[in-house]
């Protein structure tokens, strides 16, 4: 009997549902996202595509989710009735925070509001110096009334935060342990615990949102796993974690600030995964899907890890430049530069006259005009039908009808008071999302001192290699790869990552002046933390991998940059080899290095991943049938139809094939390859072939 891992990933508009055999065979499903409660298109997907495939819920041996659950949390502000416990004289730290502001010169824009409200931050008097010695003894007095005041008001979850806690818990830890003896029910989170790292805003934050999504997400795990049960799957659930790994539902249910930006991470790490089964290095991964467009850098077989990200705060276009909009949270995270720009986005024109595009969408429901369930506002899926790129008929294999008329009269109506034609005004909106997302593009690239055209181009999502051969010539870049399943590569992506925990201890010392002896104890103890944790998990000294990295700056610098420890123990020579690491890392992301400035290590990071007994990923591929039951294409060979490229090329008649029909030989552009999950558009000077891993690779020319 195959046995089966499955992987399910939730989106704004759709939900994704691949099974991965053992002898590579993959069955899947994509179906609308149901916001009110996600496990029912979770449920229906996973059983429609087992019920079609006659596959036993017992051979589902691992499950891999990816989930928007705690970032709608907090864009929707739906979490519980929360409180702070703080330092006397910092109860207004949330409130402070960064004198950063996203819109420089709008004086309208205000800071969000704090997720703790005011009246329920807490103050008590302690105070510890930033090493840990003991200023102000900790109040108990103080202690027992806010836990009492807290209990009378109702508090589900509770953050503390104290100052300098990372240098010692004892106060934090001494207050946990009263308000749990109070409220045994209650969920406590110490930034100790959660994040033991210096700046005091930083940790609040992210200990507050901690508290804040943490019992959603603990409901949430526990409902999914029980209605799984129910079906018969009794498989480990693994949930994604915004930095590439995957870690077991019980312990992101403890602590959920890894998993907010799950969905994307997994896009990037099933590119990752493939593009080293291709021997290419340096790639830049495009995930366009029905709300949002994603891209990310990967170099050197290497995804770039940012050491914060900001949520709730609207779309990012490059965390280092847009900053202040949402609520900080400091974990590292696959470095993902996002865009309002998706399949639903919406296009309308603003009062000077201009056509713009997003980001807001029309979402899951009621979704774009042309799926006809009630949506009235033009989307930029409907764009792409009016031009021919996508079916005109129908998408998901025959599983979604398509009304191209209704498209068609809602575009003209947006763009006759701007004298444009139906098919003029959907180029615009064609032409127009491409340039945001060239924006995010280059956010990750040419701002970062990386030439965009010699990395290759990864295309997912359901929306992504409609638009990524385009984007791709704009930029110069030679050669674009869409990848098998590409529509619902995120959640295949979620079953070729590794259990990984990351592990952080603040450690603030001058580089030259470190001792040894106090350095290689911490190390030690933060190594044998890792091993315990992938020990209790079922890996074996010997299907461990741990890596150690320290955040290192210039004396005087804010932002740290995370490099590798280059051994273990720590020698003098190891610490000047990390000296020399952070000044070449410095150069190639900064563009210069200041040697002869004095460094200081800020943080140490300890990183252990599980090595599984037999690789992730298949050595080859096999696309079963969808859950649909029609053919990918729901078409037949030979099939054409008008396709617009716009004002030099026009409307061109344009063959329409499947991926399969590719393999063989090279085939000249224009093309649109049709599928089950997605439609890649291949442009008039492109040239397209079928690799041995089933991608589809255009070569752009120059």
């Amino acid at each position: 009997m195959t046995n089966f891992r499955l992987g399910i990933d939730v989106g704004g508009t759709f939900t994704d549902i691949v099974l991965l055999g053992d002898d590579g065979t993959i069955l899947t499903a994509k179906v609308s996202s149901t916001p009110d409660d996600y496990s029912h298109a979770i449920l229906q997907g996973v059983q429609g595509v087992m019920e079609r495939a006659g596959i036993d819920a017992g051979s589902v041996r691992e499950v891999g989710h990816g989930t928007t659950v705690a970032t709608n949390t907090i864009i929707e502000r739906k979490g519980p009735k929360i409180a702070l416990i703080t330092t006397k004289g910092f109860r207004d730290v949330l409130e402070i925070g960064r004198y950063r502001l996203p819109r420089l010169y709008d004086l309208t824009w205000r800071k969000p509001d704090p997720l703790v409200e005011r009246q329920y931050r807490f103050e008590v008097p302690e105070r510890l110096n930033h090493k840990g010695e003991v200023l102000t003894p900790l109040d108990m007095e103080s202690v027992e009334d806010v836990c009492k005041s807290i209990v009378e008001q109702g508090m589900e979850s509770v953050a503390i935060c104290l100052l300098h806690s990372y240098a010692s818990p004892d106060h934090e830890l001494a207050i946990a342990q009263h308000l749990r003896a109070a409220a045994p029910d209650m969920y406590i989170c110490a930034s100790a615990d959660v994040l033991p790292q210096m700046q005091e805003y930083e940790r609040t934050s992210t200990v507050v949102i901690n508290a804040y999504i943490r019992p959603v997400l603990e409901r949430y795990v526990a409902a999914l796993q029980e209605k799984l049960a129910n079906m018969g799957i009794k498989a480990p659930l693994l949930v994604m974690q915004s930095n590439g790994g995957v870690m077991p539902a019980e312990a992101a249910s403890e602590t959920p600030i890894y998993i907010i930006e799950s969905g994307p991470a997994a896009g990037v790490v099933g590119a990752l995964r493939l593009s080293d089964k291709l021997k290419q290095s340096d790639i830049i991964t495009f995930d366009m899907g029905g709300t949002t467009a994603k891209v990310s850098i990967i170099e050197d077989r290497e995804p770039t890890l940012a050491p914060e990200y900001e949520v709730g705060g609207g779309m990012n276009i490059g965390h280092r430049l847009m900053k202040g909009a949402g609520y900080i949270v400091r974990v590292p995270t696959i470095d993902i530069a996002e865009v309002g720009a998706g399949g639903g986005s919406i296009a309308w024109v603003d009062k000077g006259g201009a056509l713009q595009v997003g980001p807001r969408s029309a979402g899951a429901s009621p979704g774009p005009i042309c799926y006809d369930m009630g949506g009235t506002e033009p989307t930029i899926t409907d764009a792409n039908v009016v031009l021919g790129y996508l079916n005109q008929e129908h998408l998901l294999g025959g599983g979604l009808k398509i009304d191209t008329h209704k498209a068609e009269e809602a575009i003209a109506r947006l763009g006759s008071p701007l004298g444009l034609s139906a098919h003029d005004t959907a180029y615009g909106i064609h032409a127009i999302v491409n340039s945001n997302m060239i924006r995010a593009l280059r956010s990750v690239s040419t701002e970062r001192g990386r030439d965009p055209r010699r990395f290759i181009l990864f295309g997912f999502g359901g929306s992504g290699p409609v638009h990524a051969v385009g984007m791709a010539k704009s930029l110069g870049m030679p050669t674009v790869v869409i990848p098998p399943l590409a529509g619902l590569f995120s959640s295949l992506g979620l079953l070729f990552a590794d259990v990984e925990h990351h592990l952080v201890r603040a450690f603030f010392r001058i580089l030259d002046e470190v001792s040894l002896e106090e350095l290689n104890a911490h190390l030690d103890t933060m190594y044998e933390q890792a091993q315990d944790i992938l020990g209790r998990e079922g890996y074996e000294e010997g299907y461990q991998n741990i890596a150690i990295y320290a955040d290192v700056q210039y004396v005087g610098q804010n932002t740290a940059l995370t490099v590798p420890v280059p051994a273990k123990p720590a020698t003098r020579d190891v610490l000047a080899d990390l000296g020399e690491g952070f000044a070449q890392e410095h150069e190639r992301t900064y563009g210069y290095r200041s040697d002869g400035e004095r460094l200081q290590i800020v943080s140490l990071k300890v990183v252990g991943r599980g090595v599984p007994l037999s690789s992730r990923i298949p050595d080859r591929i096999s696309a079963g049938t969808p859950a649909s039951g029609l053919s990918p294409g729901g078409r037949g060979e030979g099939a054409e139809r008008k396709v617009y490229f716009g004002p030099r090329d026009g409307w061109i008649a344009t063959p329409v094939v499947s991926r399969a029909s590719l393999a063989g030989g090279t085939s000249a552009g224009p093309l649109i390859v049709e599928e089950y999950d997605s439609t890649t558009v291949v442009p008039p000077g492109c040239s397209v072939r079928l690799d041995e891993w089933s991608n589809i690779t255009v070569e752009i020319e120059s």
